[in-house]
């Protein structure tokens, strides 16, 4: 796979969760992907990009528009980035189909949330991951964000999924620091933080990386704290994490999708509006937005 990966960080160190930029009629903005994702990786100097995760508004798009998506962004710049699919659904059989058709078009790995709504038992989830891993030759990540899916992947399922060759990660968005830890501890997954605000926590105790939504803006610094730590440098990273705190908290104050955009557009890159349910951030977020980016040294914001 392209993108700095091994064994131990089999997606690469640093990737973003890719916005699904729109045209100002709500329809997808394909040469916008390529420019986005270009800049994500040559100007950022993300390892990795996901693409149609959360972040990506998968939930109001179309298969085929997830897969123009995925498409595209692999036509830009997968050659030199790990780009992984998400084909999470609450529907096994529609994932499978998901994760052959990410395949199909040269997916560099598949990324599979927990399904959402209808609260399967650990059983369950273990025949819904597995069957996923099964129907390609790809290599899997696990995303475990109870908040959103109202149902979380207990130690016990996650040590049974680790036993197929093919599920080699999860993404944390548990939030519980105990958990991470047995988790990496027990499991020999590739933890990957899913929680922007927990990256250098997770990190400093063997996370392998980080799957961000900040990226889209700072995932240059975010890939220097990475470094500076795994060089002994925990002062430096400690010093650029604390430099990112506002930008942590800034993209966050109403839900990420809506205030990644809202950066997006501010600085001139592919964005475009969101899909209802989502509402696009309103001149009064925008301009704390704003203000929270200038204080987390952003380019085009600060000063």
């Amino acid at each position: 796979m392209p993108g700095r990966t091994s064994s131990t960080h089999p997606f690469g160190v640093m990737l973003t969760a890719m916005v699904t930029p729109f045209s100002s009629d709500g329809s997808l903005d394909l040469a916008g992907a390529q420019r986005l994702a270009t800049h994500l990786v040559d100007t950022l100097h993300n390892d990795g990009l996901v693409i149609n995760g959360t972040t990506g508004e998968s939930a109001t798009k179309s298969d085929a528009e997830d897969l123009a998506v995925l498409q595209a962004v692999i036509e830009a710049v997968g050659d030199r980035a790990t780009i992984l699919a998400g084909v999470g659904t609450n529907d096994t059989r529609h994932s499978i189909e998901a994760a052959r058709a990410a395949a199909g078009v040269g997916a560099h790995g598949v990324m599979a949330v927990t399904p959402y709504y209808n609260r399967p038992p650990q059983e369950g989830l273990v025949r819904h991951f597995t069957a996923i891993a099964d129907a390609t030759d790809l290599p899997m990540i696990t995303y475990d964000i109870p908040k959103r899916t109202g149902t979380a992947i207990e130690l016990d399922t996650l040590k049974r999924l680790a036993d197929h060759p093919r599920i080699v990660a999860n993404k944390d968005a548990k939030g519980d620091l105990d958990f991470a830890q047995w988790g990496m501890a027990s499991t020999g997954l590739a933890w990957y933080s899913g929680d922007d605000i927990l990256n250098l926590p997770l990190l400093s105790v063997g996370a392998a990386g980080m799957i961000s939504v900040v990226g889209h803006l700072v995932g240059d610094r975010l890939k220097a704290m990475a470094q500076a730590l795994s060089t002994g440098d925990v002062l430096e990273a400690a010093a650029i994490n604390r430099s990112l705190l506002p930008v942590y908290t800034g993209c966050f104050r109403t839900q990420g999708v809506i205030l990644t955009k809202a950066a997006l557009e501010m600085q001139g890159l592919p964005a475009g509006p969101v899909r209802l349910p989502l509402v696009d951030a309103t001149d009064e977020q925008r301009a704390v937005l704003r203000a929270d980016l200038a204080a987390g040294g952003v380019p085009g914001f600060a000063g």
